[in-house]
């Protein structure tokens, strides 16, 4: 029979890359908006705590006193951070 607490090590990586996504999905969004607004200082300050807080939250959630769940769920925001960071990054050799 399957240990118990095995099947919550894919959701801490799924719950990883989910907060990865919420996290650089909400810097895209707010980069976007603040860059045309007249307070663009505040834009980016709200959403950078915001961010921060969820982020935080959910790792804790996430990780619940486990530290290979801690591990999985930064595995996964990691993922998702290379992903974004790739599909930012411009082409070589077309300028």
């Amino acid at each position: 029979m399957m240990n118990p607490e095995l099947w919550t090590l894919p959701l801490a990586l799924a719950g990883g890359a989910a907060l990865g996504l919420f996290f650089f999905g909400g810097l895209k969004w707010t980069l976007a908006r603040a860059l045309g607004a007249p307070a663009a200082g505040l834009w980016l300050a709200a959403s950078m705590l915001l961010r921060m807080a969820v982020t935080l939250a959910g790792f804790w959630l996430a990780g619940g006193g486990d530290w290979l769940r801690l591990l999985l769920c930064l595995g996964g925001f990691v993922a998702v951070r290379v992903a974004y960071a790739r599909g930012a990054a411009p082409e070589a050799g077309h300028a």
